[in-house]
């Protein structure tokens, strides 16, 4: 099984990086003074729960539409709008219209990588993810693709591109996604919930969990590709 890439591979890399993490917070933080500043609102995330609600079927709608964005474009992790939607809907309403906007965005990413073919798929996956997912999933299948969904800090999103290029049934990928990614959903799901009901040690407890869970994840990525791998 080849290396996977490392995640910079120079000096050069690093720097650049910075910079541009530098600039982005840099931008983020005036334009969401601005923002908040015309919508004092936003600021405040109980006032901002209740506005949302206020719209009444239309705000389940739009976290679904926004989470299979997520899949699709990647600009934000997914478990980011799981904590959003459990502080919005609750833990068990939350914890559903994630995965349903997981599923959908699942199937949406796998269509579109089989229609378009490998040429696309290596204009919108990393080299890293390409690389990881070619090495083991020929032989191992959905085992693999079950692994990478269930591990934080793998890059399942990606993968969800990559897997439209086997050969397997698009229900078969999107019920492995949808198993896989459950556990970690419900977790922040669950630490949503826990901010909106006012309970700072849950939160912090289950966050920690989730976080630490996706570092691992990404720091023991190769071991873990590896054993499965054999």
């Amino acid at each position: 099984m080849s290396r996977v890439p490392t995640l910079f591979e120079s000096t050069s890399d690093r720097w650049q990086t910075v910079l541009l993490v530098g600039v982005l917070v840099a931008l983020t933080l005036v334009g969401g003074s601005y923002v908040v500043s015309r919508y004092p609102f936003l600021a405040d995330p109980r006032q901002l729960r209740i506005v949302l609600l206020d719209a009444g079927p239309l705000a389940p709608l739009a976290f679904v539409a926004v989470q299979v964005l997520q899949v699709l474009l990647a600009p934000v992790p997914g478990q980011a709008l799981g904590f959003a939607s459990g502080f919005l809907f609750g833990a068990f309403w939350g914890t559903v219209y994630s995965m349903v906007g997981i599923v959908l965005g699942t199937a949406l990413a796998v269509a579109i990588a089989r229609y378009y073919g490998r040429p696309y798929v290596e204009r919108v996956v990393t080299d890293d993810a390409l690389a990881l997912f070619d090495d083991v999933v020929a032989d191992h299948g959905l085992a693999v693709l079950f692994l990478i969904f269930l591990v934080p800090g793998l890059p399942d999103d990606a993968i969800c591109f990559a897997a439209g290029l086997t050969d397997i049934p698009i229900r078969r990928i999107v019920a492995v996604a949808a198993v896989g990614r459950l556990p970690g959903f419900l977790l922040v799901n669950l630490a949503g919930s826990a901010a909106a009901n006012g309970n700072p040690v849950l939160v912090v407890a289950l966050v920690s969990v989730l976080v630490s869970a996706s570092v691992l994840g990404y720091l023991y990525r190769d071991r873990i590709m590896a054993t499965v791998g054999r």
